[in-house]
């Protein structure tokens, strides 16, 4: 049982993340899907460009895991996949997932995943809209 953590340009499939945690240890696996709104402040968004150094932000995606293992021990199993790149509305952006042999700790440690995933992880996005472009940062 390992964990895993990437940064991607390419679309991830829930499937796949899932199959990866699936063991004869796990009674949960919890997954959050981050998606592309199609609206930001009022405004239709027509994209977004995610930017990262990948290297750097795989890094900290396995920090967060790390984290995630010391404040719940109970947890087996710690993925993240984000994806750089254009990205369109309704897009899956981020995919996270635990695993544990039970679902007590499953959900408090995936919140903790995604909050902690756009506190640290140095990753930008430019929104695209109809009113021009703005680069944020991806929280």
């Amino acid at each position: 049982m390992e964990d895993y953590f990437e940064i991607t340009h390419d679309d991830v499939s829930l499937d796949e993340v899932i199959a990866r945690l699936t063991h004869p240890q796990a009674g949960a696996v919890a997954t959050f899907v981050g998606v592309v709104r199609g609206e930001s402040d009022g405004e239709r968004i027509r994209y977004l460009e995610y930017e990262a150094y990948p290297p750097m932000a795989r890094e900290t995606l396995c920090e967060v895991g790390e984290e995630i293992h010391s404040r719940w021990p109970t947890i087996q199993q710690v993925t993240i996949v984000h994806r750089v790149g254009r990205l369109s509305p309704g897009e899956k952006a981020v995919v996270i997932a635990v695993t544990a042999a039970h679902r007590a700790e499953v959900f408090p440690a995936l919140s903790y995943a995604i909050e902690r995933v756009k506190e640290v992880v140095p990753i930008w996005k430019k929104e695209v809209g109809e009113k021009g472009e703005t680069w944020k940062s991806a929280s």
